[in-house]
């Protein structure tokens, strides 16, 4: 994920969906290599829930159409 995409998504994670900074320090440091898997890892580790990773792929995916 490129670095300006990734920081709106990051943004939109914490602040949309109130995933705490430290949720999200922990995914990341989780998908370095592949951060395109932030979203599952999130899930994965009860940080998100379902209903949340859908808001999440959703918003992936109108950003990618941008």
């Amino acid at each position: 994920m490129e670095s300006k995409k990734q920081a709106k998504f990051i943004s939109f994670l914490q602040e949309e969906l109130a995933i705490p900074s430290s949720a999200v320090s922990l995914a990341l440091r989780r998908v370095e290599q592949t951060p395109s898997l932030l979203p599952m890892v999130l899930w994965q580790y009860g940080l998100v829930t379902l209903t949340q990773l859908n808001q999440i792929f959703d918003w992936l995916d109108v950003a990618s159409s941008i």
